[in-house]
């Protein structure tokens, strides 16, 4: 089972978290895409000790990362998430068997 989550807000940031915690207990192979606001998720600690667990399991929209997070440090994050786009996003979509936006 892929299980995509998509997130777009920061305010999402625990229940991202706990999601991926979630389908990883249950054995699934589980991938994210941030953008929008939800690309602050980088700053939070919770989501990111779920993306080491499991490296280059999120992927990052680099737009949104360069307009709302300018001091971000982009290769620091290499390799841990995906810095990609909107085509990122849309792959996860198409192949996640279970898609969830928040």
């Amino acid at each position: 089972m892929l299980f995509g989550l998509v997130v777009t807000d920061r305010r999402h940031a625990a229940a991202a978290a706990g999601l991926l915690a979630g389908a990883a207990a249950r054995g699934w192979e589980a991938r994210c895409f941030l953008t929008d606001t939800g690309v602050q998720l980088l700053d939070d600690e919770a989501f990111m000790a779920e993306a080491r667990a499991r490296p280059l399991s999120v992927a990052v929209c680099r737009h949104s990362v360069d307009h709302l997070m300018p001091d971000c440090d982009i290769a620091a994050l290499g390799k841990v998430v995906v810095m990609g786009s909107q085509f990122q996003g849309a792959k996860l979509a198409q192949n996640a068997q279970a898609l969830l936006v928040l």
